[in-house]
């Protein structure tokens, strides 16, 4: 039996406080002192007993970032001396789709590597936009003991990356006739990409790399980033080449074990080129999620030198080129349907890029289609980056991103990566299915909300007047 598959997880403090939604004021006018159990003693998270330190060391106490919101102090302080206010550095992180709870969860399973814990209940719309509009089957939750990360069963996240036969032939002996290419895979069905802001220096590079590298998946990154420190990880590394500097890194595609090639009109003539140097070199070929994109899978598809084809959207998870852009899920079942009516889905994978920010939109994507999925922010935000952008204008990092070493944030990114892997192995336990690659475009384990409205909820109740805000 093959060995199982394992993230090593160490608990890996952050450097700065962490931005904690909630703040405790204290209002020591009111306290008494005559308390026999004073509850700043019971802080199941010491944030009391770490200003009292901070007070002692003349340093800023951490009222602001130690608090966890439970509010255990607020409720049981017979004086009322504490209340509760909510961080005014809060609301400055991210902005948008990367809202500061998802920030914050990021931080914390990039620490200790966990599965996050909400709390009891779901307190949240009944629906949203994106993602959060898809819910999954859990129809098998019920036999917990015999799935999920602590089941009897191995559950596999495996994912191939070359492209498969489309048979096997034999010789009248009952042999092989030819051989064939030896299947490529990663064991999580996640890769990294090079974020597109933020401090990238060697440092926060070669942590990522040297991530992917352990984690046996690949990383994107552009030809002009790969120096020779990183000629140990090669294997790990998916030069990003164009048409224009494909001659000028004829070395790396010596070196690595898969490039990939913007799309372009003479894509194949660069694909050649590119398997003349290096003939067992993979070849994936990257499409953005514009309206050409279909048309586009579908050429490619049909190139037998073609192994992955890898779809990028915004950061965000919307498509491109359009002033209305569609959401990344509707994209990719839009691709995965289009190749499957023309017969090309078995004959290449699917990777997708942009707006993947939690574990649970890796099970979603998968189910509408995709092989794998690539992320680079989530990245960023094991090392502690704040989505302040304050790096785009030149302005310092508030937490140093480029001082950080090498070791510290290799480990971050296992972490989270690994806390990541356990979610999707839960969802996966839950719906009853042993393999990622039997998750690939079932549709039919998920229900989306804008269809339950169509065909459901819309002929009783009517349209929602605010659309995605149920």
């Amino acid at each position: 039996m093959p060995e199982k598959y394992h993230i090593n997880i160490n608990e890996t403090p952050a450097r700065f406080p962490l931005v904690s939604k909630y703040a405790i004021v204290e209002t020591r006018e009111k306290c008494t002192g005559s308390c026999r159990k004073c509850v700043r003693k019971n802080c199941a998270f010491g944030v009391f007993k770490l200003n009292s330190h901070n007070m002692q060391k003349a340093k800023e106490r951490q009222y602001l970032y130690g608090c966890e919101g439970c509010f255990r102090c607020v409720q049981e302080c017979p004086g009322g001396v504490f209340s509760r206010v909510k961080n005014p550095d809060w609301d400055n992180l991210g902005g948008g789709y990367w809202t500061p709870d998802i920030i914050h969860q990021t931080w914390k399973q990039a620490e200790n590597g966990r599965v996050p814990v909400s709390g009891a209940g779901y307190r949240g719309k009944f629906a949203a936009c994106g993602f959060d509009s898809i819910w999954t089957d859990m129809s098998e939750i019920v036999r917990p003991t015999r799935d999920g990360i602590h089941g009897r069963e191995y559950i596999n996240t495996s994912v191939d990356i070359n492209r498969r036969p489309h048979h096997l032939s034999f010789s009248q002996d009952g042999k092989l006739d030819r051989s064939y290419t030896t299947v490529v895979e990663i064991p999580i069905p996640l890769l990294f990409e090079v974020p597109k802001f933020g401090i990238i220096n060697r440092r926060v590079l070669n942590a990522m790399v040297s991530a992917a590298s352990e984690l046996e998946t690949l990383m994107f990154l552009r030809p002009e980033e790969y120096s020779d420190d990183l000629e140990p990880l090669a294997s790990s590394i998916v030069p990003r080449l164009k048409a224009s500097n494909q001659v000028q890194f004829n070395n790396l595609i010596k070196k690595c074990r898969i490039v990939e090639i913007d799309y372009c009109e003479n894509i194949l003539q660069i694909i050649i080129a590119a398997k003349t140097i290096n003939p067992d070199v993979l070849i994936s070929v990257g499409i953005e999620l514009d309206g050409k994109a279909v048309e586009r899978a579908i050429e490619t598809s049909e190139l037998d030198e073609v192994d992955l084809l890898h779809f990028y959207a915004d950061a965000n998870g919307n498509g491109l080129g359009s002033n209305q852009p569609r959401f990344l899920s509707s994209l990719i079942q839009e691709m995965h349907s289009a190749l499957v009516e023309r017969g090309l889905r078995f004959r290449t994978n699917l990777v997708f890029s942009g707006g993947i920010a939690l574990a649970e939109h890796l099970a979603k994507a998968i189910i509408y289609g995709a092989d794998a999925l690539a992320i680079s922010t989530p990245l960023l935000l094991a090392l502690e980056c704040h989505m302040c952008y304050r790096c785009l204008s030149g302005e310092s990092c508030p937490v140093s991103m480029e001082e950080i070493p090498e070791n510290w944030g290799r480990q971050r990114i296992l972490n989270l990566a690994g806390a990541w892997r356990d979610q999707l192995i839960e969802v996966m336990g839950a719906m009853g299915i042993r393999e990622a690659r039997r998750l690939r475009g079932d549709i039919g384990r998920s229900m989306c909300f804008e269809n339950l409205e169509k065909e459901c909820f819309g002929p009783i109740f009517g349209k929602s007047v605010a659309k995605g805000s149920v």
